[in-house]
């Protein structure tokens, strides 16, 4: 590959973020998710979705809470990722995750948890950042570097970057990610739901939950470990005094989704 040819693919790489490089395009973004996606739902064993016929109530009442996040005019690829939701029948697993490309999936034992919709909001729109925001590519560019890139700029040995992107379908879930992307995705979280009916800080009353109930115990490892809640419920807080945004409840009846679920 030449040295022109090297700085033309470098300039078509999408910004993940201030001051990140992300080597991977939107459309790379985009049929990531579409294959992350067809793996998750081959495997019911291990991500049991709820039927969208049989539990068509709950999951328009999800896509009311996606709809009004993404219709906040804050969200970068609205209109170029799938955003889809997917409800996964667990009621012991505390968890949501979200694909590259805007594929979202929430655990029933994570909404029933929580007591109110503002929560669930912020819980949604922290996921929703770190698709947005590509967090995820962000990762694998930072762990595979310029290989990565030239790979996919030549087209040389695509079955070793096929091989590459369907791995991350099994490992989809425990995705982890750095300080710096959580801190984003907080904020992001506030920032989009400044614009919506729901109260602003709603991912921090998450955190106040658990800090609460779980006697210490850190959140599930989809909102990681790092920085501690305490922290989290600080910085969030501290942003939407910042931007001025509504603290108030929503008070829409989440009990009435809770009870629609199995």
């Amino acid at each position: 590959m030449g040295l022109f040819a090297l700085m033309l693919a470098l300039q078509t790489c999408a910004p993940a973020g201030p001051g990140s490089l992300n080597f991977f395009s939107i459309d790379d973004d985009v049929k990531l998710g579409q294959q992350l996606q067809q793996e998750i739902a081959n495997d019911p064993q291990q991500y049991p979705l709820l039927d969208r016929t049989q539990y068509a109530e709950s999951y328009r009442y999800l896509e009311g809470i996606r709809d009004e996040i993404l219709n906040s005019g804050n969200v970068t690829y609205r209109d170029q990722f799938a955003w889809q939701v997917y409800i996964i029948r667990d009621d012991k697993t505390l968890n949501a995750f979200v694909t590259p490309g805007g594929y979202i999936y929430v655990y029933t034992g994570l909404i029933k948890y929580l007591d109110t919709e503002d929560q669930l909001a912020g819980v949604m729109g922290h996921e929703i950042a770190h698709a947005d925001r590509r967090h995820s590519t962000n990762n694998l560019t930072k762990q595979y570097g310029l290989s990565i890139l030239l790979q996919m700029a030549t087209g040389s040995n695509s079955s070793q970057v096929s091989q590459l992107l369907a791995g991350l379908a099994g490992n989809v879930v425990g995705l982890s990610f750095s300080r710096k992307s959580e801190t984003d995705a907080d904020a992001m979280s506030v920032k989009y739901l400044s614009n919506t009916e729901y109260q602003c800080n709603g991912a921090a009353g998450f955190f106040e939950k658990i800090l609460k109930e779980g006697n210490g115990q850190e959140p599930p490892q989809f909102l990681s470990t790092h920085p501690s809640s305490s922290h989290r419920v600080k910085d969030i807080n501290a942003l939407s005094q910042q931007l001025g945004c509504s603290v108030k409840p929503s008070g829409n009846n989440y009990q009435k989704f809770k009870n629609s679920l199995p």
